[in-house]
């Protein structure tokens, strides 16, 4: 069987009219898997396999035969599934480009989240950027729980003045999946923006990443709140090109 016909109500019809943001997860798989089997047209089939792995997550997890053992699947559609995981997994890892924008702090999670999330420690990492906040590189720092020690100004700000960076962004991971900051995190903060200062580099924000989300320094008001940022909540995209 085929996808469900059931003229604008068939998935490929609602892509087609309302994009695919609007469709459900089994809509979306079932336009990957294309059709059913004799028992079941694609859209329940989707269903049964989401349901079989608990979600989108377990499914991406799942190995080729666990995936090819579900009812009314194959090796081809096994095959689809998995190169389909893969190809999103690439475009979340795909590197940041040099004389990109960089508009805020969703920016930051969106690249850095897939490559900081399976880490066990901290990883400090710093975005130098010119004067109109295009990247020129990113640059570990440390990796370990962040203190004052492992975070020295001059280990920041040596990459900085080398790559003739005239702003930059910190990032840092949280693996216990809370982003909220430390006492730590706000010490580290509040000295690199005062080196900063001092220095003629900018330093932007602060941003700690976590599974649960990110909490932006400035986007919070902490540390930096040398210009206002555009009134929204915490969690909301700050553009940094005003800042």
């Amino acid at each position: 069987m085929g996808l469900l016909d059931k003229g604008a109500d068939r998935p490929r019809e609602r892509l087609d009219r309302e994009g695919a943001r609007v469709l459900a997860d089994a809509e979306l798989l079932a336009l990957v898997l294309r059709t059913g089997d004799r028992k079941q047209d694609a859209w329940a089939l989707a269903r049964s396999v989401l349901e079989r792995f608990d979600g989108l997550v377990g499914l991406a997890a799942a190995s080729g035969p666990e995936i090819e053992a579900v009812d009314g699947l194959g090796p081809a559609k096994a095959a689809s599934l998995r190169a389909s995981f893969e190809l999103a997994r690439r475009i979340e890892e795909a590197p940041l480009e040099r004389g990109k924008p960089i508009r805020g702090p969703n920016d930051v999670q969106r690249h850095f989240l897939p490559r900081l999330r399976a880490l066990q420690q901290e990883s400090f990492q710093v975005l130098l950027m010119d004067g109109r906040h295009r990247l020129i590189c990113v640059e570990q720092v440390s990796i370990g729980t962040l203190t004052a020690s492992l975070v020295h100004p001059r280990e920041v700000f040596r990459q900085a003045v080398r790559n003739a960076a005239a702003a930059l962004l910190l990032v840092h991971n949280h693996p216990s999946g809370d982003p909220s900051p430390s006492a730590e995190d706000r010490a580290v903060s509040e000295r690199l923006r005062v080196a900063g200062e001092l220095l003629g580099i900018r330093v932007l924000d602060h941003i700690i990443v976590s599974d649960s989300g990110y909490y932006s320094f400035r986007e919070a008001g902490e540390v930096f709140r040398d210009e206002p940022v555009t009134a929204a909540p915490r969690r909301r995209v700050a553009d940094l090109r005003k800042s």
